[in-house]
C-alpha cells in the first residue's frame, strides 16, 4: 500500500508539472518587449551623475538650472524617445530638410521619413548611418550629418549631458532688453562627427530658458581640418510644452555681425508634431534589412 506520503509528493509534482506548462505557453507581454526607453532606475543614477557633475561648476550650475526650467532631466529621459517633424528651409538657395524624425534620447539613435514620402527614410543605428530611396535624388544633402544635427537643437539644454562636453561661463550679455547667462560649448577631440564644432547658448537670467544659439558648422564631411563656416546666430522664438518639456516653435538663423548681432536672414525653421512615445520598441532604430549603410563622413 501506497503512503500518504507518496500521494502528497506526487501531487506537488503534478502541480509544479502544471504551472511550468502554463509558463511555457503564456505569450510574452509588452513589459517582455525590447523597448528604446531606459529603465528607471538608470535614469535616475545617470540624472544624480549629472546633478553632481554639473553643480560642481559655475557653468555648470547655470545649465543645471536651465535643464531644472525646461522641465527637468529625469522628465526628459523619463518620458522616452521623441518623435517631431523639423522643417528646415534655407532663404539663400540652399537644400531643403523636411522630415518626420524619432529619436532615442538615451542612445542618440535617429530615423528620419520624408515629408509626404514616408518610405523615403534614412538614420542612424549608433554605428552606422544608413538611408533607403528611390534614388540618390531624394535626399540631396549629408544625411549622416543631419541624422541628429536637428535633435541637437531641438533638445537643448538636454544634450549637453553627455560625454566629452566641456562648458565655460562667458560675460552676460543683453539680448532683447533681458540680461543672458552664456555658456559656450566645446567638445573634447573625437567626440561625435564634429568635435571642432562650438556653442554660445543664451539663458534667461530671470527664467533660465534657452533664447538664442550661437554655433559653427566644421563638420569633416563639409571642411578640411581647422575650416568651418562663419559663425551663426540662432533665435528661438514661440513655445510649446510638451509633457512638462518646454520647445520653441521656431528657429530663425542669420550670419553673426562683428558685434555680435543677428545680420542676414539665413535660415527658418519649424519644429511642431512633438510626441513622446515610452512605449517605443528598439528594433525601430536598427537600420533596415533592405537599406544602404553608408560609408566615411
Amino acid at each position: 500500500m501506497m503512503s500518504k506520503s507518496f500521494f502528497f509528493v506526487f501531487a506537488i509534482f503534478l502541480l509544479l508539472c502544471s504551472c511550468m506548462e502554463e509558463k511555457r505557453d503564456k505569450p510574452k507581454s509588452i513589459v517582455d518587449k525590447d523597448l528604446a526607453m531606459a529603465p528607471e532606475g538608470w535614469i535616475r543614477k545617470r540624472v544624480q551623475k549629472a546633478a553632481q557633475r554639473f553643480n560642481a561648476t559655475e557653468a555648470g550650475k547655470i545649465v543645471w538650472q536651465a535643464m531644472e526650467a525646461h522641465g527637468g532631466l529625469e522628465n526628459w529621459y523619463g518620458n522616452g524617445p521623441v518623435s517631431f517633424h523639423f522643417n528646415y528651409q534655407p532663404l539663400d538657395g540652399g537644400v531643403p530638410r523636411n522630415t518626420y524624425q524619432v529619436i532615442d534620447t538615451w542612445s542618440s539613435r535617429a530615423r528620419h521619413y520624408q515629408a509626404g514620402d514616408s518610405l523615403s527614410q534614412y538614420g542612424w543605428d549608433g554605428k552606422a548611418a544608413w538611408v533607403m530611396a528611390k534614388d540618390s535624388t531624394t535626399f540631396n544633402y549629408n544625411t549622416r550629418f543631419w541624422s541628429l544635427t536637428p535633435y541637437f537643437f531641438m533638445a537643448q539644454p538636454f544634450v549637453l549631458d553627455g560625454k566629452g562636453v566641456h562648458l565655460e561661463q562667458l560675460p552676460q550679455r543683453n539680448h532683447n532688453g533681458k540680461i543672458q547667462d552664456v555658456i559656450k560649448v566645446t567638445f573634447d577631440p573625437g567626440t561625435g562627427d564634429a568635435p571642432d564644432d562650438y556653442y554660445i547658448l543664451y539663458f534667461d537670467g530671470e527664467t533660465h530658458l534657452l533664447n538664442v544659439i550661437r554655433y559653427i558648422v566644421s563638420y569633416p564631411g563639409y571642411f578640411e581640418k581647422g575650416k568651418h563656416l562663419p559663425e551663426k546666430f540662432m533665435l528661438l522664438e514661440g513655445k510649446q510644452t510638451i509633457n512638462g518639456i518646454p520647445f520653441p516653435k521656431t528657429y530663425k538663423t542669420f550670419w553673426l555681425t562683428s558685434d555680435g548681432q543677428p545680420g542676414e536672414h539665413i535660415t527658418d525653421i519649424t519644429l511642431d508634431a512633438i510626441k513622446f512615445m515610452p512605449k517605443l520598441e528598439a528594433e525601430l532604430f536598427h537600420s533596415p534589412p533592405e537599406a544602404k549603410i553608408l560609408d566615411g563622413l
